[in-house]
């Protein structure tokens, strides 16, 4: 991250949403991907970014919408850079309030982003105001309130998908490789062990689980141990026992991917997302 970029970050204690300003030069962030769904805005700049197979221009007062799993980057084109405030709404939180919206929303199904980007004034203002009311810690009524006005607006860039599993689209190798990564994503496993629980060759494994899922078995298990290390560092796990528990070498290794990802220390992100004194 350069001298000249900075990240704001807070956790509403009630929902668990989190709540990111930041401002980038340059590169922003490696490709990576997060089990929440993210919602934002582009406040100022140009905010570039590969997502869906395709490369993104988010401009002052659009709306942006990733869904878990997606892989995006960040880039800034333009050297004044960009700047951005963000949502992180917790997969389940998401899901089971937006039931309660739609009484008739399948059981199988699960909710989704019919676009990547949106110019919708609505939906801007909508935003606007549950940011605003989680990242200044506003009284819990407004905060309710500002998210009900949210989750509203929400509504109308949503479409509901079916649950698969497997799903048809994707080789079914990968799809094992990755359930294989889920489950023991704590070990030091080599691409051999994995291609054998899959039951193919370690050449044609990588080449299936890139082409589903747009990483290297390898950098997918990198993103798998960093999404769980932020759950862990929120809880206060200190961020040395964290390294040891997901498999990484030592506490600077952790570091070093997790700026990365998301452009900012282990610590940082840790004081501003857990109760935990400054150090």
């Amino acid at each position: 991250m350069s001298a000249q970029s900075w990240v704001d970050l807070a956790q509403d204690e009630d929902t668990g949403i989190e709540t990111i300003r930041a401002h980038f030069r340059g590169h922003a962030y490696d490709p990576h991907w997060h089990d929440a769904y993210l919602v934002g805005f582009t406040e100022q700049g140009v905010q570039q970014f590969h997502c869906r197979k395709q490369l993104n221009s988010s401009l002052a007062g659009q709306v942006f919408l990733l869904e878990p799993g997606e892989l995006h980057d960040g880039h800034a084109p333009e050297p004044e850079g960009f700047t951005y405030s963000m949502l992180y709404l917790d997969a389940h939180w998401l899901e089971r309030e937006l039931r309660s919206l739609f009484e008739q929303a399948p059981a199988d199904c699960l909710p989704g982003f019919s676009a990547t980007l949106a110019s919708e004034p609505r939906l801007l203002a909508a935003v606007g105001q549950a940011f605003s009311a989680l990242h200044r810690h506003e009284m819990r009524m407004l905060r309710q309130s500002a998210l009900d006005g949210l989750l509203t607006r929400l509504t109308e860039q949503l479409h509901w998908r079916r649950r698969l599993d497997p799903d048809p689209r994707l080789p079914l190798v990968a799809q094992r490789a990755r359930d294989f990564l889920h489950d023991q994503h704590t070990r030091d496993i080599g691409l051999d062990d994995l291609a054998a629980a899959c039951g193919v060759d370690r050449f044609r494994l990588s080449r299936a689980f890139k082409a589903a899922f747009g990483l290297a078995p390898h950098a997918y298990l990198v993103q798998l141990r960093l999404a769980r290390a932020r759950h862990l560092l929120a809880r206060g796990e200190p961020p040395v026992q964290v390294a040891a528990v997901l498999g990484f070498a030592d506490q600077s290794h952790l570091g070093r991917w997790f700026r990365r990802a998301y452009g900012m220390t282990p610590a940082h992100y840790q004081r501003r997302c857990s109760n935990l004194p400054d150090a």
